[in-house]
């Protein structure tokens, strides 16, 4: 009965995160999705409580009612710009439970070994299905808990850098220790003879051994990656987690685990090669952390920055009958989205058309700005897509860049030895003028100059974002 009731719960929950995942590709359908998810984890996790194996009630309430407290604290007190971060840290945390469930399995294995006949009958949960296993069951299993070990752990020390490089507590910059890749390669030629050794033996050792080789692996794979790719990063992080969640689920022999798990590495995968591809970079190279650094001496740009003040700004946009938006992580930063949405609602009121540009990687997290406009309420379709409008930018009157820098940058197509060449950018600096938001000179979070701000048609709009448009409103009215 307890299997029966189980195995249909999980069912359920297998199909509401299905519509969960689904649902979150549309912004009209996104709330409904989240609420799909919440109702499916609900399920899921009262079905454990309640199914085979269950116990250690007090414990199990304790705890889950401690993490239902601090994330309620982490959600209620987040501010966007800090949500790639903690989206970091949710990783982390994912594979470090993958790596402490594989050891805990590879533990109670040895326990359930080492029992008679007898003992083994009175065993329950997860010890009874581990009683019941043959020799070569045993040897896969052995095989699945290393790859959870050995993911998760990956996972783990590559969040941890991944949010200290989100959050500036290290630095932006790739950074690889002297031999590069060479100790990449050889910290997972180092993992595969333990995996022999653990197949064959079954001992501790080699479990520890590649459980350290592993964790150097993912410090080492994300230091070596730029600022500049850090939204591919998070999105790949992401896929490691689902497939660590999956290797355990196999462990455990958790169906739903191994569902969620193939769900979320198998999307963020996705979500990570869609990502590559509007970067132009190599999927395997992102797997590999090979990418984010120049192959030479980046072009002199010469030139000044002009700026310009509010008033100027406002003539433009009085006499422009097109304007493109272009929102970047500096209107995160500032928090100015409600401000930008209120300067929009006032030039289309006056009859102007007015759009956003969006590309796929605009701020530190997939769907970044897309999320803080529909926050705003900027209406939907006036948000495009970097394909929809590209084309359009040579017809458009003005182009207001708000806290962008690689997405905007003109050395992807003009500078072949720049960290980012080749990247699909927005080709802004194509309208008759450019208006740039920025708080001052600096190259910005990737380090990279950007050539726009020396060319003829741009004008720099300094200051803190939220500021200067709130300065800017009480010349449009």
């Amino acid at each position: 009965m307890e299997y029966g009731f189980t195995t249909a719960a999980y069912v359920v929950a297998a199909v509401l995160f299905i519509l969960s995942l689904g649902g979150l590709s549309g912004q009209e359908s996104a709330k409904r999705a989240v609420w799909y998810g919440i109702v499916g984890m609900a399920l899921a996790v009262f079905a454990t409580l309640v199914g085979p194996g269950s116990g250690l009630w007090l414990l199990s309430i304790l705890l889950i009612a401690g993490g239902g407290a601090i994330g309620y604290q982490l959600a209620t007190r987040v501010q966007m710009t800090q949500m790639p971060e903690l989206v970091a840290a949710m990783h982390s945390l994912v594979g470090l439970a993958a790596v402490f469930v594989g050891l805990i399995a590879h533990i109670e294995l040895g326990r359930v070994m080492a029992m008679g006949a007898e003992e083994k009958q009175a065993l329950d949960g997860f010890a009874k299905l581990l009683a019941k296993k043959s020799s070569v069951e045993i040897s896969i299993l052995r095989v699945e808990l290393f790859l959870g070990i050995f993911i998760g752990a990956v996972t783990f020390t590559g969040s941890v850098v991944a949010y200290g490089k989100l959050a500036g507590k290290l630095t932006s910059a790739a950074t690889k220790l002297p031999g590069g890749h060479m100790l990449n390669a050889g910290a997972a030629a180092l993992s595969l003879i333990a995996l022999i050794w653990y197949f064959n033996t079954g001992g501790f050792f080699p479990l520890f051994l590649m459980t350290l080789a592993a964790l150097f692996i993912g410090y080492h794979l994300i230091m070596g990656i730029g600022g500049a790719d850090m939204p591919v990063v998070v999105s790949m992080l992401n896929s490691y987690s689902g497939w660590a969640a999956a290797a355990i689920g196999f462990s455990l022999g958790n169906d739903l685990l191994i569902v969620v798990g193939a769900l979320v590495g198998s999307s963020g995968a996705i979500l990570s090669y869609i990502m590559c591809k509007a970067m132009n970079r190599s999927f395997v190279s992102v797997i590999l952390g090979g990418f984010g650094g120049s192959t030479g001496p980046a072009m002199e740009v010469e030139g000044e920055q002009v700026a310009i003040d509010a008033d100027g700004v406002a003539t433009a946009l009085e006499e422009a009958d097109s304007v493109i938006i272009i929102p970047g992580y500096g209107m995160a930063v500032a928090q100015a989205q409600q401000n930008v949405a209120e300067l929009t609602r006032r030039l289309r009121a006056k009859g102007k058309e007015v759009r956003f540009a969006i590309h796929p990687v605009a701020g530190r997290l997939p769907g970044h700005m897309n999320v803080l406009l529909a926050e705003a309420k900027v209406p939907y379709d006036i948000v495009m897509e970097m394909d929809e409008i590209n084309e359009d930018f040579p017809e458009t009157d003005v182009a207001i860049v708000i806290g962008s820098n690689d997405i905007v940058n003109p050395a992807a197509q003009e500078d072949p030895n720049s960290p980012i060449a080749g990247m699909p950018v927005l080709e802004c600096w194509k309208a008759k003028q450019v208006f740039v938001s920025k708080r001052g000179q600096g190259t910005g979070y990737s380090g990279i100059e950007n050539p726009l701000f020396f060319k003829e048609n741009t004008r720099m709009f300094y200051g803190d974002a939220k500021a200067s448009l709130d300065q800017l409103l009480t010349m449009i009215q």
